[in-house]
């Protein structure tokens, strides 16, 4: 298996699908192209028909888009145990996993993941609506199943929903957004997972800058 991603610093998309691949224990190999070069594109175009990463190839199968790929690990490797088996709560984690896939489209212009900065923004209104619809689904779900108040992942135990929405935590971290007690729970309890701290660990070490992602004023 070969999953093809960005730049660990900036490619939100690609962590999505890393993510996933590393909680499943799936063995894969790995291939990290430089955003937005003459090379990126050229590679890309024996992989993936839209030329964007992450991009999956398992023997003979080939799939984009990073929700399309948890789903296809999810359904390959795993017995479909990356959603809760409860019906009521399959369907509200699928419902906001798709809800951040396809939205939050001011945080994700305004507030690119640029792991390795501390940034300070002025943020728009927009922006503001998003952050507070993210700050709520977080705060819900602990309430729900954080019992301890240490933090815990958004449906209990890990999910393609925590997949989809571990960026934005990156990006909170970066741009020091304010959210309430219990999504600080969870962004501490994401961030410190195992798998999260490899990325980070790699994304610091990265050189390579790309200017349309490196938003606001550093501190």
């Amino acid at each position: 298996m070969e999953l093809y991603i960005g730049n660990k610093n900036y490619s939100s998309w690609s962590l999505r699908a890393w993510l996933m691949l590393e909680k499943s224990g799936v063995e894969f190999s790995e291939f990290k192209l430089k955003l937005f070069t003459d090379s990126f594109y050229q590679q890309l175009k024996e992989i993936s028909p839209n030329l964007k990463v992450p991009a999956l190839i398992d023997n003979d199968i080939r799939v984009w888009d990073s929700l399309a790929i948890c789903e296809y690990i999810n359904d390959a490797y795993m017995s479909g145990s990356a959603w809760p088996e409860n019906l009521t709560q399959k369907a509200k984690a699928r419902s906001l996993a798709c809800e951040m896939h396809s939205g939050f489209n001011a945080l994700r212009n305004e507030l690119p993941m640029n792991i390795r900065a501390t940034r300070c923004i002025q943020l728009s209104e927009a922006t503001k609506k998003d952050i507070q619809r993210i700050d709520a689904i977080w705060s819900q779900q602990m309430n729900e199943f954080d019992t301890d108040n240490t933090g815990c992942w958004l449906f209990g135990t890990w999910s393609i929903t925590d997949m989809m929405f571990a960026p934005v935590v990156m990006r909170f971290h970066t741009y020091g957004v304010a959210v309430s007690d219990g999504s600080r729970r969870y962004m501490k309890h994401l961030t410190q997972s195992p798998e999260m701290q490899k990325w980070v660990a790699a994304a610091l070490e990265e050189t390579e800058i790309v200017d349309e992602d490196e938003a606001g004023v550093e501190l």
